[in-house]
């Protein structure tokens, strides 16, 4: 994606989130001080979620970074759904008003109690898993520490696809700064399996091995430098899990070389299959192809593509 289309971009999505705030503002009731009719400023400096919102949109555009981008646009729509369901004339229990249950729960309530359940913290079980995660923490608290990465529930899913297919080799294309490989450093702990990463950029690379250090899995993972289009040849047995996740563009060519190795029941997952847009190509090998089935599990944030080898 070009620097011009980065910048419209972004541009609209600051222009829909000051609408969303202005919506925001302009109803809230006398409880909040600021109603319709209120003498008080309307508007003030933007602070609270809402500014460190935008403050991680103008972070993420500076370092280019449109996986996170794609994350706080979906942060955005959420939250404008929810407003909506609060504005759309329903009461404060979710449902209309004088039609609240017991607690003032209305129909809405419980599915979103359900989604704010789903989306908990993940919970260590070991002092290991433990350590994994203080560093998975400290990465998302420090943008330019996981750049270009995927997103927490991205990474929970990788750790929960690992253990379910019991994964004993995974290999990565597109290591970044590690922050996926640490969550397939959770499942692999428990499956007994070593990751093969390979990145190209050696200023990444070594920002890897020190979070691999740091959360104490170096022993788990390989790093391979170099263009993966030319290091992934050096691999001959078997794959259990195949993540794409480096230049979208030559999915295809790590599909067509690394597929022959993933063994049957083994999984080729796939990210930024919804944001940036697919390359047709990869998106046409995974669905047309009768011995693979494919779902896109994950819509929102970047997208996440499963691709089950049918046994």
């Amino acid at each position: 994606m070009s620097k011009r289309t980065v910048v419209v971009f972004v541009a609209v999505t600051l222009v829909a989130a000051v609408g969303f705030v202005i919506a925001q503002e302009s109803t809230r009731g006398p409880a909040g001080g600021r109603g319709p009719q209120s003498d008080a400023p309307r508007f003030g400096p933007m602070g609270g979620p809402m500014g460190e919102w935008l403050d991680d949109l103008t972070k993420a555009h500076e370092q280019k970074d449109m996986d996170k981008i794609g994350q706080l646009i979906d942060q955005m729509k959420q939250r404008r759904q929810e407003f909506q369901r609060r504005t759309d004339g329903r009461g404060p229990g979710g449902g209309p008003q004088g039609m609240r249950g017991p607690g003032g729960r209305g129909p809405g309530r419980p599915q979103a109690d359900t989604q704010s359940a789903l989306d908990s913290s993940p919970l260590a079980k070991t002092d290991a898993e433990k350590k994994i995660l203080s560093v998975l923490d400290e990465m998302d608290n420090e943008p330019g520490r996981r750049s270009a990465s995927v997103s927490l529930n991205d990474g929970r899913l990788l750790r929960l696809l690992t253990e379910a297919v019991g994964a004993k080799r995974v290999i990565e294309i597109g290591t970044s700064t590690g922050y996926s490989g640490l969550w397939f450093a959770l499942g692999l702990r428990s499956t007994g399996g070593k990751l093969i990463t390979h990145e190209i950029n050696t200023e990444r690379a070594e920002m890897a091995r020190q979070n691999f250090k740091q959360a104490g899995v170096s022993s788990l993972i390989t790093i391979i430098e170099g263009d993966a289009h030319e290091t992934v040849k050096q691999h001959k047995d078997p794959i259990d899990i195949l993540f794409l996740d480096a230049d979208k563009d030559g999915y295809i060519d790590y599909l067509n070389k690394l597929l022959p190795l993933v063994r049957s029941g083994g999984l080729v997952v796939a990210h930024n299959m919804r944001f940036p847009r697919a390359d047709p190509r990869y998106v046409k090998a995974i669905t047309t192809n009768p011995d693979l089935e494919t779902l896109l599990v994950l819509e929102q944030g970047a997208g996440v593509s499963v691709t089950l080898k049918k046994r």
